[in-house]
């Protein structure tokens, strides 16, 4: 396959949710065709303002496209937009690359390339890290498997949308990296909530707490990226509670089938649960500031 380039390659695009439409944005911002559907018409708009091309459903995107890009949610909703008879691989005429650049488990990677061998379709799985704000910003990490000349010649998708990407080996590898990841990201959460509320109860100025250990052993991203958030009762969705507990799901499935015991990420996964069943699950991640605020009966603000 010779290299993606604007001019030369039509892009499809399948979901425009709170990271999926900054990413098409980009890649329209860089003079590829872009042609898309998604479930809600109206959270397309701007893009099409732009000069998107509007599809009514992932067949057609595919007829009309080169490359297509899933930034669907579930599971089940990418067999869905990709096997099901109005899905990408049903077009009679198949797109020459299918990039899903959601979380999905690992076996389904796997599905999803070796159906698309059989019509002749690379199929690459391409999971993200970076949230809201990486994404308006394209600086996403970009974790992917599958063919390493076929990733290449997605080069121009990558630097649209991303600070990095780094080949991680075989059909469903980007998952299985996107599930360290995840399993990372989830422990640290934990910590980060369970700390401000310490900081919080003993009377600390929490500012001044996120700016005097955030250059020491404890920073990281999250302490600088939804600390601030956390404070401000801020928990509006970088990444949905119920597409993590999604995620923290599927990398307990991985850990069982490998014979992993990884204590921290189910207590992280069943905290988030219950935050779920709060009814939380469509705020942010952050959001788990909340739960773990209840539990210790402290009125944490939240802006609504």
């Amino acid at each position: 396959m010779q290299a993606i380039a604007p001019g030369a390659t039509r892009i499809g695009w399948i979901g425009t949710g709170v990271m999926g439409a900054a990413m098409a944005g980009h890649v329209l911002g860089r003079g590829f065709a872009l042609t898309l559907t998604t479930r809600t018409r109206a959270r397309a708009e701007p893009l099409l303002q732009r000069g998107a091309a509007w599809a009514d459903t992932p067949r057609a995107v595919a007829e009309a496209s080169d490359v297509v890009v899933l930034t669907v949610g579930f599971p089940e909703e990418v067999r869905a937009v990709v096997l099901g008879p109005d899905g990408v691989l049903s077009a009679a005429r198949a797109p020459q690359v299918l990039v899903d650049m959601g979380t999905t488990p690992p076996s389904l990677a796997a599905e999803l390339a070796a159906a698309g061998a059989d019509r002749g379709v690379a199929v690459v799985d391409a999971p993200v890290s970076g949230g809201d704000v990486g994404a308006r910003e394209a600086r996403l990490a970009i974790m992917a498997g599958g063919d390493p000349l076929t990733i290449e010649a997605l080069r121009p998708l990558w630097e649209a949308v991303g600070k990095g990407w780094t080949h991680m080996g075989g059909p469903g590898a980007g998952q299985h990296t996107k599930m360290v990841n995840q399993t990372l990201i989830a422990s640290t959460m934990v910590g980060l909530c369970e700390a401000l509320l310490y900081a919080h109860r003993a009377g600390l100025a929490l500012e001044g707490v996120i700016g005097a250990i955030s250059g020491g052993a404890a920073g990281c991203w999250s302490l600088t990226g939804y600390g601030p958030r956390i404070l401000r009762g801020d928990f509006a969705p970088g990444f949905l509670v119920e597409h993590f507990v999604k995620d923290l799901g599927i990398a307990l499935d991985e850990a069982r089938r490998m014979g992993l015991a990884l204590p921290g990420l189910a207590l992280a996964h069943q905290l988030y649960v219950g935050l779920q069943a709060q009814g939380e699950g469509r705020r942010g991640t952050q959001a788990l500031q909340l739960a773990l605020a209840r539990l210790s009966g402290v009125d944490w603000p939240t802006r609504g």
